[in-house]
């Protein structure tokens, strides 16, 4: 596998690297050794699935406050997202930055997600599927989110958002004065 770091520090993007034959290929898709060696979380507590039926659902962003902080990586098996990251580190230099790649069935791209950030993903395709590796198990009182459509954030969405929870659209807006610390 390929680990390519993203200018979110603790984050990377993670490409198979495929030995191929005539009946297909092989690649490993998760080494504790190479993500310890990129400074990637290898823990791995849970796998989890999510399937969307339509163009335009929108999961996230979603994260866990100490000390339940989860890291993820997350892979879409089936379809297309666009896949965005907000580092929430208040000490990081790219403190609520945002950073977002296309993960798809077709190009097998995974992101890691470090912990202390928020996570979203959009649809681009129906009947698309995705799958969790997850550092830690859920804890619902730790749960939290950021509004996907928070001005502080300005995410450009690459496709019209049309389906969204009541909780994902309900996480309140980030105050203004934030955006003056980064």
């Amino acid at each position: 596998m390929l680990i390519q770091t993203t200018p979110l520090s603790g984050s990377a993007v993670i490409e198979l690297q495929r030995l191929e034959d005539d009946r297909g290929f092989f690649a490993r898709a998760f080494a504790r050794t190479d993500f310890l060696a990129a400074g990637l979380e290898p823990t791995v507590e849970n796998c989890n699935i999510s399937f969307n039926h339509r163009r335009g659902t929108l999961r996230g962003f979603h994260f866990q406050r100490e000390p339940y902080a989860e890291a993820k990586t997350i892979r879409c098996i089936r379809g297309a997202i666009y896949d965005v990251i907000v580092d929430l580190r208040p000490d990081s230099p790219t403190y609520l930055r945002h950073f977002g790649a296309e993960l798809s069935a077709d190009n097998r791209l995974a992101m890691h997600v470090p912990k202390n950030f928020a996570h979203a993903y959009l649809t681009l395709t129906d009947d698309t599927e995705t799958m969790y590796q997850v550092s830690a198990s859920y804890t619902p009182s730790a749960e939290s989110g950021l509004r996907w459509d928070d001005p502080v954030l300005n995410v450009d969405w690459p496709v019209p958002v049309e389906v969204v929870s009541p909780k994902d659209g309900g996480w309140p807006l980030l105050p203004n004065e934030r955006v003056t610390n980064r």
